[in-house]
């Protein structure tokens, strides 16, 4: 493998791992570089739709999370105050329908399956605590610079890309190239507010009555909030999601994705819904809240040897769940295109080709349902009026764009 075309791979999170096993059985020799010291337990629920788990299965990683996954059997949308069922979509023919799974996982479960992928390719080395720190690209090549640890090791590679989320450095760094010419490392500038909170808790599964543990993805929505439940690991627990519409400041020298959240204050902010929701809320012992982040579509994600995937091309609001499945179908792609031989700058042209406009449609959607899920007076009733009269079927119509694989 010495005479193969190596990639290097800036984040390990489930974009960059994913990548790696593309590129891996693209014929690539892959280095991943992850500046935590250990990949931990982190978040909460995914909702792996079939677009994103058609990739996983052809990768093989479905396998490894049959015990630890779980099929929705419907999606049940129903009305903050009153409970009232505005519309339960049935999916126990979703593989039928869109070729390949609907499934319910722990983050932290799909990050295992992919880390033990990982571990099985003698082509692809995984360093942690290992910080890109500088790039340059050329014609022939990438030579880059990683902090490991307190030790500083330059890397050669075909090519380089950039799942390093949100705060991604090589989309700042490639910012910076383009705007001034050459390189600086300043940090990546991102949004000092969001529009939007999320807090999220898993709750144990016998602590709340039978109606809540059913085998579904269950959709509250309420004015400028709204709430999310579905069970995880074989039902043994409640993954729970509350979003609500409240302007917060981002610090960013701080840990945003795992703030500790009081738990009065999430129980009063859903005091008045109906009494379901407030049982489930008052079960959870520990809350999380990060702020909801996202972007405008970016101009470009490549140049040259350099590509973003994922957050750091990308980054979406969560009312589509499809973070992670974008990050996925990136990976995808590049695993499509990036051969042996290739031309590497015109592949990671046709990737950027490929995938954007689909990516900043998701976006552009994503921000679109949040505004809906929010409603509230006369416009929440026409809302739920709709929902309510379209029928199961045409609703389902609606996500055949997103989800067929």
């Amino acid at each position: 493998m010495n005479d193969a075309p190596h990639a290097l791979i800036a984040g390990a999170g489930i974009g960059g791992l994913t990548t790696a096993l593309c590129l891996a059985r693209a014929g690539f020799g892959v280095r991943l570089l992850e500046r935590a010291a250990l990949l931990e337990e982190a978040g909460a629920g995914l909702q792996i739709s079939p677009n994103a788990s058609a990739v996983l299965r052809d990768l093989g990683v479905l396998p490894r999370l049959s015990a630890a996954a779980l099929a929705p059997e419907a999606i049940h949308i129903k009305r903050w105050r009153d409970g009232t069922t505005l519309q339960r979509l049935p999916l126990q023919d979703a593989e039928q329908r869109w070729g390949a799974p609907y499934l319910l996982v722990h983050r932290a479960d799909l990050q295992k399956a992919l880390l033990e992928a990982v571990a099985e390719k003698d082509t692809i080395n995984l360093s942690m605590r290992a910080e890109l720190a500088g790039f340059a690209a050329n014609e022939t090549g990438i030579e880059a610079t990683a902090r490991h640890g307190a030790v500083r090791i330059r890397h050669s590679a075909d090519c380089l890309i950039g799942a390093d989320g949100l705060r991604s450095f090589v989309r700042q760094r490639l910012a910076d190239i383009r705007g001034t010419g050459h390189a600086h490392t300043k940090p990546a500038e991102v949004p000092s507010y969001a529009k939007h909170v999320a807090w999220r808790a898993l709750v144990d599964a016998e602590q709340v009555p039978a109606e809540l543990r059913r085998k579904e993805s269950t959709l509250w929505l309420g004015p400028k909030a709204h709430l999310v439940h579905y069970p995880l690991r074989a039902g043994s627990v409640i993954n729970v999601v509350a979003v609500v519409e409240a302007p917060v400041s981002i610090d960013w020298t701080r840990d945003i994705w795992s703030q500790s959240g009081p738990q009065q204050e999430i129980i009063a902010r859903f005091s008045d819904w109906h009494e379901d929701a407030r049982t489930l809320i008052a079960a959870a012992r520990t809350w999380r809240k990060w702020p909801l982040v996202d972007l405008d579509p970016l101009p470009a994600w490549t140049m040259g040897r350099v590509a973003l995937l994922g957050d750091a091309a990308h980054p979406m609001l969560p009312f589509l769940a499809q973070g992670a499945a974008q990050a996925i179908e990136d990976a995808a792609m590049l695993g499509a295109l990036l051969k042996p031989n290739c031309d590497i700058q015109a592949a990671l042209a046709a990737y950027a080709n490929a995938r954007h406009k689909r990516a900043s449609k998701v976006q552009a959607q994503s921000r679109r349902q949040g505004q809906i899920y929010h409603l509230a007076g006369p416009a929440a009733l026409l809302r739920d009026f709709t929902l309510r009269s379209m029928g199961a079927r045409q609703l389902l119509a609606g996500y055949d764009w997103l989800y067929r694989a």
